[in-house]
């Protein structure tokens, strides 16, 4: 039997992370969909093909965003190839030269919350942006309410740094957030 090379950019024991595709499509929209509810307030992923080929487009072509699916490992996910889509990591605000950062956002779908499938994503991630990617500084942008995502932020070594009032437009509001950050040399010496 063949071997065939993993389209996986890093794999842990559970997941592995990739880049979005157009072929996500059928799959992203329809877990968006089942977790509406795990969702609200906090976030809105694409839940139709159309804003799903939007958005796709803007994580696939713009050089100031990366986007990951974190796929579980052997559980037969679109066409046999890749395990279900468990979730998804964004670096937005990608900038280059002295500064070296991005901005992440994150999600797991509902089938996946809770199983530490998207610590362990966010972890390969980070790694990911740090090496290959060569950046130096990650931030996290959270809802003080949103328990699960800065428990997620906490367990994947990013800090808390501070508290930006009024700072994004969420759910048709401005929203206040806590600013969590990590740094190459924090992974690297922990």
């Amino acid at each position: 039997m063949p071997h065939t090379p993993s389209r996986h950019l890093a794999e842990g024991p559970r997941v592995g992370i990739r880049h979005f595709t157009y072929a996500d499509a059928a799959e992203f929209t329809a877990r968006a969909r089942e977790s509406k509810d795990l969702h609200h307030p906090w976030l809105f992923p694409p839940d139709s093909p159309q804003a799903y080929d939007a958005y796709a487009s803007r994580l696939i072509e713009d050089p100031t965003k990366a986007g990951f699916l974190v796929c579980e490992k052997g559980t037969g996910g679109r066409d046999g190839e890749d395990g279900a889509i468990a979730g998804f990591v964004n670096i937005n605000n990608i900038v280059q030269g002295g500064f070296l950062s991005g901005a992440l956002g994150y999600g797991a779908f509902a089938h996946a919350a809770g199983r530490g499938l998207m610590r362990e994503g966010l972890g390969l991630v980070v790694r990911h942006a740090f090496g290959p990617m060569r950046l130096h500084r990650l931030e996290i942008n959270v809802q003080p309410g949103n328990a699960a995502s800065i428990a997620l932020a906490r367990a994947a070594g990013f800090h808390l740094e501070g508290f930006s009032p009024r700072m994004l437009h969420v759910d048709g509001a401005w929203r206040d957030h806590q600013r969590w950050a990590i740094t190459a040399e924090t992974v690297t010496s922990g």
